[in-house]
């Protein structure tokens, strides 16, 4: 079994317009842009980051909007919902802040004891809000959200599965640990790691499986303390079968990428050397940063790149 898995890093979804996906996270959600770079493969689209002040491993929102990209199908074989922590009582703000931004899809209800506000991201994304324990975290009171109230980073994610057996064994080889039952979703937890230590299994079978686009989740990432770790990971990952990629340089954390058997990527990330590598805490987001790659390119890819306010 692994040992060296913390819990989340970040998950990485998919956006029509940056503008409004910038807005939705920076203004309505009240989140932190902590960086403003490129799709390392298509650098004529941004990568945007959203998460606490420094961008604390387990907090991390990231879009890729590829620009009327169509929106996705939801389904099976995906992450469908992505949940963030709020402070304890907090949904009642969050409703009143929420619907009059437009924001759909607002639906609370219960799980396992917890009480969450279900709704809709600008592409018909699927977020929940959970109210948790803040667990040493610190909230991002950005956009006039109040200290009592602000996101303090991910509580988890739920994957909707036609069969949900083959993935939880995987999470079990992880270090996760089956917790309770409602209905048709399990949880998973894991110990010792960071706050944001949940994923929630739904079985579906006979589902119509998911189609990417504006949206999806293009992939969930699992935090390791730093590449010695992920290199452990990545032995008994490949001694169990699974294809990963070779390590990848992402400037600010490194990364594998494996698929799983209910077609979900998930990526190990390190949480060195974070988002501070290149720019102080008080200016994270301002500028924007180009792997070294394409530094000559600067001026081609800022024309392209659209306007997306501070």
């Amino acid at each position: 079994m692994i040992t060296d898995i913390k819990g989340l890093h970040h998950v990485t979804s998919m956006a029509a317009d940056a503008a409004e996906n910038n807005r939705f996270f920076t203004d309505t959600l009240g989140l932190r842009r902590v960086k403003k770079t490129v799709n390392f493969d298509a650098p004529e689209v941004y990568h945007l980051y959203y998460g606490d002040e420094i961008g604390t491993p387990g907090s991390v929102m990231t879009y890729f909007p590829f620009g009327q990209m169509p929106r996705g199908r939801r389904g099976t074989g995906e992450v469908g919902v992505t949940e963030f922590a709020v402070p304890e009582g907090a949904l009642g703000y969050w409703k009143d802040r929420l619907a009059p931004k437009g924001v759909t899809g607002l639906t609370e209800s219960s799980f396992l004891g917890e009480t969450r506000l279900e709704f809709a991201g600008p592409d018909g994304d699927g977020f929940a809000l959970v109210e948790s324990p803040d667990r040493g975290r610190t909230v991002w009171t950005g956009a006039g959200v109040p200290e009592e109230a602000g996101i303090l980073g991910f509580h988890g994610a739920r994957m909707r599965l036609r069969d949900s057996a083959a993935t939880a064994e995987l999470l079990s080889f992880m270090g996760y640990q089956k917790d309770e039952t409602d209905g048709a979703v399990t949880r998973y937890r894991i110990e010792g790691g960071n706050a944001a230590d949940t994923i929630n299994l739904e079985a579906v079978p006979g589902g119509q499986a998911a189609a990417q686009g504006a949206g999806s989740v293009h992939h969930i990432a699992f935090a390791v303390e730093d590449r010695a770790a992920q290199l452990r990971v990545r032995d008994a990952l490949l001694d169990t079968g699974y294809q990963v990629t070779p390590v990848i340089d992402r400037d600010y954390f490194w990364a594998i990428y494996f698929r799983t058997p209910g077609g979900v990527l998930f990526e190990i990330a390190t949480n060195e050397p974070g988002f501070d590598r290149d720019e102080d805490t008080a200016n994270l987001r301002q500028a924007l940063k180009l792997p070294t790659r394409y530094e000559p390119y600067r001026g081609q890819i800022e024309g392209r790149l659209p306007a997306i306010g501070a």
